[in-house]
């Protein structure tokens, strides 16, 4: 006869307990970011005393042509950050997935991870002396918001090769073979199946490493150049002379730019997975 293991806690006690750990650990997440919201809008003159509510603080950011000229900059280099890296994560996550035995797989696999594991300051350490080098032989690049994008690729491309690896792994690989037996080339089997499959990770990944590339600072500042200043460079040197409240304003637009792309892309996405599980059924159907 088998016997219920006994337990001190009540199945209320649980579910309580759980409530209690999720709310304090989005409340650990969250409400600095909150906080830092809030005190954009204040009067004072010290970043963390409320002094009043007040819009000036965006009034001076739209004056404070450093930070405008970093915040252009910052998202010029992420756009095209995550387009590149989308682009050649999925021609990464392909060849891994897709074959399985090539010549020298294993090391380009592990080259291909090598920045997510390795500290950013040696990944850009070793950019900087290999970018120098070829300026001192070839005459470029010269050190500036190419460079920066450079770096930026290298980290953004190991990001979206394991999310789109991981999608392509999950792809039922006989709806590939069916379009092929219904003479489709296997163009057309990656345009047609393939690829509207995997939008909805492309998106994912693309989001991931615009983001990674809007904030860094480690890279940019061993890659940066004069006249190259990227936001999160602007900020961190005002940081070290002490915080002003436009930081906040500035931080605010981040967040907001930020969680409109976040909600926009869930939002394309769940609509992209009930398109695709309809047209599912309606093929069971028929």
């Amino acid at each position: 006869m088998s016997r219920t293991p006994h337990t001190p806690f009540t199945p209320g006690f649980n579910r309580g307990f759980g409530r209690v750990w999720l709310v304090g650990s989005f409340l650990f997440l969250y409400l600095p970011i909150v906080a830092l919201v809030f005190y954009s809008f204040s009067g004072s003159d010290l970043p963390n005393v409320w002094g009043g509510f007040t819009l000036k603080w965006y009034s001076a950011l739209a004056q404070d042509q450093e930070l405008l000229d970093g915040l252009c900059l910052s998202l010029k280099i992420a756009l095209a950050t995550a387009c590149g890296s989308v682009v050649l994560g999925m021609l990464a996550a392909f060849s891994l997935v897709k074959y399985p035995r090539f010549w020298g797989r294993t090391l380009f696999s592990g080259m291909v991870n090598a920045p997510l594991v390795m500290p950013e300051v040696i990944v850009g350490l070793s950019l900087l002396l290999m970018l120098v080098s070829m300026q001192r032989w070839l005459g470029f690049p010269e050190r500036g918001a190419v460079t920066i994008w450079l770096g930026h690729l290298l980290l953004g491309v190991a990001y979206a090769t394991v999310v789109l690896q991981a999608r392509l792994k999950e792809i039922n690989p006989q709806l590939e073979e069916a379009a092929m037996d219904l003479g489709a080339k296997p163009p057309q089997v990656f345009m047609l199946v393939t690829l509207p499959s995997m939008l909805p990770s492309l998106l994912s990944a693309w989001l991931l490493t615009f983001t990674v590339s809007l904030d860094d600072v480690v890279l940019s500042a061993f890659l940066s150049g004069p006249g190259a200043t990227t936001l999160p460079l602007a900020i961190f040197s005002r940081a070290r002379l002490g915080l002003s409240p436009s930081i906040n304003a500035v931080a605010t637009v981040i967040i907001l730019v930020v969680a409109t792309g976040v909600v926009l892309a869930s939002w394309l996405m769940a609509r992209r997975e009930r398109q695709l599980a309809a047209e599912m059924a309606a093929a069971q159907r028929h």
